[in-house]
């Protein structure tokens, strides 16, 4: 059986899933059925996805049941991630943006006399927890 297409061959738009069909019994339900974020990945990401998964999202494990490296283990879920429409490493980007937030309005505090150089020195000590 051939995996479903999720986009038009024609004009690239996104194919919407209209009939399922059972071939046991002959039934056949027509509708407009969501497929989920998980039909935009090629075959090799959905094994992928099953591996990782099954060890539980430890990637020492998924190294060792694929016998690749981590580094390449890490570029396939980056390339899964993408396929799902998301950015890898965005959560850790905002955070960032966040402790840079702090450390400025920290450093305008102290400049400005309303903490002292032991109270910015706390402050900044205990963002990195």
């Amino acid at each position: 059986m051939n995996p479903a297409l999720t986009q038009c061959p024609v004009c690239k738009d996104e194919l919407v899933v209209t009939r399922l069909h059972c071939s046991s019994c002959n039934t056949t339900i027509d509708g407009r059925f969501f497929s989920g974020p998980f039909s935009s990945l090629s075959r090799e990401q959905m094994e992928f996805v099953e591996v990782f998964v099954r060890c539980e999202g430890k990637i020492t494990r998924v190294e060792a049941e694929l016998k690749l490296s981590y580094p390449t283990i890490r570029n396939r879920l980056h390339e899964v991630i993408r396929a799902m429409g998301y950015e890898p490493g965005k959560d850790d980007l905002m955070m960032d943006d966040i402790k840079g937030e702090k450390r400025r309005t920290t450093l305008e505090d102290l400049d400005a006399g309303r903490i002292s150089a032991e109270e910015a020195m706390s402050i900044l000590g205990g963002e990195e927890g």
